[in-house]
């Protein structure tokens, strides 16, 4: 897991009128992913599906707050990478509770189905990662960015994975053993952008008491 950017210099800002663009993009790829997958997760029955859907919203979400403050004090842009990190966080202990709940009652859900929308989901997130790469570091605004868009391909990739273990144990338990594993991934980007959102805050706040 690649680590944070050293946030005792000038970080990237997101101001740049590619970056936007490109930002622009991955939030429509992620937008129609999210119907899509979280439609077929319902319908397949898969809890990886569905969590891997929940994960495109929450960066449809946080690229657009993203785009919103570009160009606001590092104040405003720690504030916003708070609340993303927050919202990962309510999206891990979702994904937590959903899977130890579905283990009690699930049933054992369709393997195609899983493979053929983790395929497609896979190929709309190497086209985010295409598109951010080059934005990868920068201040905890871009840096949740990037590893947002980074955790949708491990996830998508973990989902294929689940869908072969279904397929080959004919249980839910592959499927619910990597939706356990895509919380995970939630929370530890949730932690890297919390701080290094409180350590900008905390260089703000010793740069305005000189």
């Amino acid at each position: 897991m690649a680590g944070c950017c050293n946030t005792e210099t000038a970080a990237f800002d997101g101001m740049s009128a590619d970056y936007k663009r490109r930002l622009w993009a991955v939030i429509a790829i992620n937008a129609v992913m999210f119907a899509v997958e979280m439609g077929a997760g319902h319908w397949a029955g898969s809890q990886a599906l569905k969590a891997d859907a929940l994960d495109f919203f929450g960066d449809a979400l946080i690229y657009g707050v993203s785009l919103a403050v570009i160009g606001s004090s590092l104040s405003v842009r720690a504030n916003a990478a708070l609340f993303k990190g927050i919202s990962l966080v309510a999206m891990g202990v979702w994904v937590f509770g959903s899977t130890f709940h579905a283990v009690l009652i699930a049933g054992v859900p369709s393997a195609p189905v899983m493979g053929v929308i983790g395929i497609l989901a896979l190929a709309a997130n190497m086209a985010s990662v295409l598109l951010l790469v080059a934005y990868k570091d920068g201040d905890a605004n871009v840096r949740s960015v990037w590893l947002c868009s980074r955790n949708d391909a491990i996830g998508n990739v973990a989902v294929m994975v689940a869908a072969l273990g279904v397929w080959g144990t004919a249980t839910g338990w592959p499927d619910l053993i990597v939706a356990a594993i895509m919380a995970g991934l939630f929370l530890t980007s949730a932690v890297q952008i919390i701080r290094q959102a409180m350590d900008e805050k905390r260089r703000e706040a010793g740069v305005a008491a000189e």
